[in-house]
């Protein structure tokens, strides 16, 4: 069992939302579903579930807290066409679109970011960082090329 996994309060859409990252995320799948009667948020729906091998929880429980930026979920991409992928499936509210950057249909904040970034931003030059910050922060939807381009000045 992994010692720490993700739970996700939702209104009323677990079940919905788990199905619908399971289809987007390879290697996923539903591995419990139940519910729970009687509680102070009523009848409970309570989902267990896999995203490319990473372990998920959900609950339906109500109104009573919502989504926000201040925790999201990061994908790692090896390459454009996986990050224009997750950006076209995942993506709901282009208001929200910064950065790598995205919501989904239900409020829950992912960043699409290509693998290579992890080892530009450890092993860069202060030149190199600035380049590459001058180049992202104005993107919504990372381009690998632009990035790489920006940090090879």
């Amino acid at each position: 069992m992994q010692k720490i996994v993700p739970h996700l309060w939702f209104d009323k859409e677990a079940k919905e939302a788990a199905e619908f990252y399971v289809s987007v995320f390879p290697h996923s799948k539903i591995t419990h579903f139940s519910q729970l009667h009687n509680t102070p948020s009523g009848d409970v729906d309570m989902v267990s579930f896999e995203l490319s091998g990473n372990p998920f929880m959900a609950i339906s429980a109500g109104p009573l807290f919502k989504f926000n930026e201040a925790i999201s979920f990061v994908v790692n991409c090896k390459d454009q066409a996986e990050i224009d992928y997750y950006w076209e499936k995942l993506s709901a509210v282009s208001e929200s679109e910064q950065c790598g950057w995205l919501k989904d249909k239900y409020g829950v904040s992912w960043q699409i970011v290509p693998e290579d970034m992890n080892t530009m931003m450890a092993n860069g030059t202060p030149e190199q960082m600035a380049r590459l910050t001058a180049a992202f922060l104005p993107m919504k939807k990372f381009d690998v090329a632009a990035l790489k381009k920006a940090y090879e000045g």
